[in-house]
């Protein structure tokens, strides 16, 4: 998948300076403090709380916190609420903001009333089509598709699976099963025997699998998005059989993979999927431009993908990622907890009580970003309108096909 990769060495040496104390780099226009607005959309579980709760760590971390007045705003799933949102955050003076959007092409009219008035919009994770709106998000490095790859490569190509999707009519949902499907499509051995929405959560998920198993009680495999833990409780709750596996970063499924006892069960996989840290890259990308560091030319902008299979699982020792580790013990974190909310690189201003509960790091100071983004591939529909996808969007990049279709 080509990609662009892009340089300020300004935003570097500006926020060092910022760091560093000296004066008026980065102070608000006219002495006041800017307004960002953190608007979800679908709230209430693990992932968007602690997507959120990174943004008000960075907050409140110096010199951010006399610099930023956060505000958040959660609409729920009806586009039209957050339409309604948006359009109060724009009438209230916004100077950005940063945005988990429900729909990747019902809010862009709004947005661009608000670009057309200085409104500085940050999509993370999720995506809109209007050109005037930076996304921040990962979807074009290929979850769907080097995820379901794996799972194909663990099934040799055949068996009955269940897909579990995300939320309905929301882009990550949308590329994550368009990218799944081009490649179970490809092998006749494989069926997908239930599908169905588990809204990125442990406990709808199980209920979810829970009902497809009373109709597949044979099912060979599953290939889920955030609120794959869920779908292990599911089967551990319908007998001793567990099967292979892929989803997204929860602590439990991450420790599970990893947990010899699960594997004799049948569990094996690989923990990929979304990074909450994507709202926190995101928040200080905003920054950077509104308090004249950095200049922006790529709209979309490449999260990685995170590719932890079993054998890499490493559990953490202390309250950041260190030494290579990539999963916190159960007593620090509850099962729900995404492990990819941290990042070292683009975050390391934050740790683990920072995602719990939005609290800043004692004596902390925002770092600068490094100077190079990776610009995203064209997905049409999803982060630009009219487009053309590149002829390799669904290319593999973290697995290869150990069984040919």
């Amino acid at each position: 998948m080509r990609k662009k990769i892009i340089k300020s060495t300004a935003a570097v040496l500006a926020l060092s300076a910022i760091a560093a104390g000296i004066p008026g780099l980065a102070s608000a226009q006219d002495g006041k403090k800017f307004k960002v607005f953190l608007s979800l959309s679908y709230s209430g579980n693990a992932w968007q709380s602690e997507a959120a709760n990174i943004v008000k760590a960075l907050a409140q971390t110096a010199p951010y916190d006399e610099m930023v007045e956060l505000r958040e705003v959660i609409s729920g799933t009806d586009p039209q609420a957050q339409i309604s949102a948006y359009e109060s955050m724009i009438d209230e003076g916004a100077d950005a903001i940063i945005s988990f959007p429900i729909s990747s092409t019902a809010l862009n009219r709004t947005i661009k009333r608000g670009c057309d008035e200085g409104v500085l919009f940050f999509m993370y994770d999720a995506t809109v089509t209007e050109s005037c709106a930076y996304n921040v998000s990962y979807l074009s490095s290929g979850f769907g598709e080097n995820s379901a790859q794996a799972l194909v490569n663990a099934l040799e190509g055949n068996g009955k699976i269940f897909l579990s999707r995300g939320v309905p009519g929301n882009s990550v949902d949308q590329r994550h099963t368009d990218g799944a499907l081009h490649i179970f499509n490809q092998y006749p051995g494989i069926e997908v025997v239930a599908e169905y929405y588990s809204y990125w959560d442990d406990r709808t998920t199980q209920q979810e699998t829970a009902k497809a198993l009373t109709a597949n009680p044979d099912v060979d495999g599953i290939w889920a998005q955030a609120g794959e833990y869920g779908a292990i409780q599911a089967l551990l709750d319908a007998g001793d059989r567990l099967v292979p596996m892929t989803g997204e970063n929860s602590a439990g499924f991450r420790l599970a993979l990893a947990d010899p006892d699960m594997q004799a069960k049948g569990l094996t996989g690989v923990s990929a999927g979304s990074p909450p840290a994507q709202s926190g890259y995101a928040f200080k990308l905003a920054m950077e431009i509104l308090t004249g560091q950095r200049e922006l030319e790529p709209m979309n902008i490449e999260y990685p993908l995170p590719w932890v299979p079993a054998d890499a699982v490493k559990v953490c020792e202390g309250d950041v990622y260190e030494d290579g580790c990539n999963v916190f013990p159960p007593e620090m974190v509850p099962s729900s907890f995404v492990s990819e909310v941290l990042n070292t690189d683009l975050l390391p201003e934050v740790n683990v009580e920072s995602a719990l509960n939005g609290t800043p790091v004692p004596g902390a100071t925002i770092q600068p970003l490094p100077a190079e983004v990776t610009e995203a591939a064209n997905l049409p529909g999803i982060n630009c309108g009219s487009c053309e996808a590149p002829e390799n969007l669904y290319e593999l990049t973290k697995v290869e096909a150990t069984v040919q279709p």
